[in-house]
C-alpha cells in the first residue's frame, strides 16, 4: 500500500508540472501567475523630421547661386535650396512640391555675406516659423584677400554660435541642416589648368587661394596650404556647435569631400556654382536631410 501511495503521488505530480509546462508557467512565476504580460514601452519619437513642410535658407552667394545664370547677378531661381529650376531639382522641390515652394520656401541668403551676418538671417528666419532651416555659409570668411585677412576662428564660432542662439529664441522646434564649406584648394586644383580661369581669378576671386594659379612657389604653397587649413577649421566649429543641438544636422563633410570638376563651376567666375553645381547641392542637401537615424 506505500508503495502504491507514493507510485500515485509522484505521478500525480508530474502531471502537474507536465500541465504548467504547457500552460507556460514555471515555479518561478509566482504571484505573478496570471497577470497580463508587460507591454513594449512605445518608441521615442524622433527628433529630426525627415519630411519637414516648410523650409528657410540662410547663407550666401552659392545659396542665392550667383553667376549660375548670367555674368555678375543673382538667380534664385536654379538655387540648390529653395530655386524652382526643375532641372536642378532644389531641395525646397524635392520636400515641398511645386505648390509648396512659393509660399513654404524662403531664401534669405545675400551675396557677399560673411558669418557675422548669420545671427540677423537667422532672426529673420526665426520670424518665420520654418520646420526646417539650412546654412551654407562661411565661405566668404576664408575667400579674403590675403590669408591674414581671414575671419579668425574664435569670431567664426561666436558668431555661429550667436545665430543658433537667435533661431533658438524665436524658432525652438525648427530643424537645421549645416551645409560643410567646399574645399577651396579643390577649385584652384580644378581651374588653375585654365588659361580663362586664370584671367578671371585674377580680377580678384578669392584671392587667397586663387591668386597666380600657376605660382607653385614653396610661399604660394604655404598662402594655399594656411587657407585650406581656415576651411577645415571652420568646418570643424559647425560641426562641433551643431552637435550641441539636438534639432541640428551637420552634413559630415559631404560638401567639402564632394570631387566636383569644371562642369559644376560657373563658367563666368569659375568659382561660384554652376546649375549642374546647384543641382549636387541639392542632391547632397537632401540626402543628408532625409536620412533616418
Amino acid at each position: 500500500m506505500r508503495g502504491r501511495r507514493r507510485f500515485r503521488t509522484t505521478a500525480a505530480a508530474v502531471a502537474l508540472c507536465c500541465a504548467a509546462a504547457l500552460a507556460g508557467c514555471t515555479a518561478a512565476d509566482g504571484p505573478e501567475a496570471g497577470r497580463p504580460a508587460a507591454r513594449p514601452a512605445p518608441r521615442p519619437t524622433p527628433v529630426w523630421n525627415v519630411s519637414p513642410g516648410s523650409l528657410a535658407a540662410v547663407g550666401d552667394s552659392i545659396t542665392r547661386a550667383f553667376d549660375a545664370c548670367t555674368v555678375l547677378a543673382d538667380c534664385p531661381e536654379v538655387s540648390w535650396a529653395t530655386g524652382t529650376d526643375a532641372g536642378v531639382n532644389s531641395l525646397a522641390l524635392r520636400l515641398l512640391g511645386p505648390a509648396g515652394v512659393a509660399g513654404r520656401s524662403w531664401n534669405l541668403a545675400r551675396t557677399g555675406a560673411r558669418m557675422a551676418e548669420l545671427p540677423e538671417q537667422m532672426t529673420a528666419a526665426a520670424a518665420r516659423r520654418p520646420e526646417l532651416v539650412t546654412v551654407m555659409m562661411g565661405a566668404n570668411d576664408a575667400c579674403r584677400a590675403t590669408p591674414a585677412e581671414m575671419t579668425p576662428v574664435a569670431a567664426f564660432r561666436a558668431s555661429f554660435e550667436a545665430a543658433l542662439a537667435r533661431l533658438r529664441a524665436g524658432a525652438p522646434k525648427a530643424q537645421v541642416y549645416v551645409s560643410s564649406l567646399p574645399d577651396l584648394r579643390r577649385l584652384w586644383e580644378t581651374g588653375r589648368v585654365s588659361p580663362m580661369a586664370g584671367r578671371v581669378w585674377q580680377l580678384g576671386v578669392c584671392g587667397a587661394m586663387l591668386r597666380d594659379p600657376a605660382d607653385v612657389s614653396p610661399a604660394a604653397e604655404r598662402r594655399r596650404t594656411a587657407v585650406r587649413d581656415r576651411v577645415v577649421a571652420y568646418n570643424e566649429v559647425l560641426a562641433e556647435v551643431c552637435a550641441k543641438d539636438a534639432r541640428c544636422r551637420y552634413d559630415g563633410g559631404a560638401v567639402f569631400g564632394f570631387r566636383f570638376d569644371g562642369a559644376q563651376l560657373s563658367p563666368w567666375d569659375f568659382f561660384h556654382p554652376s546649375r549642374d553645381g546647384q543641382a549636387r547641392l541639392a542632391e547632397l542637401a537632401y540626402r543628408g536631410i532625409t536620412r533616418e537615424e
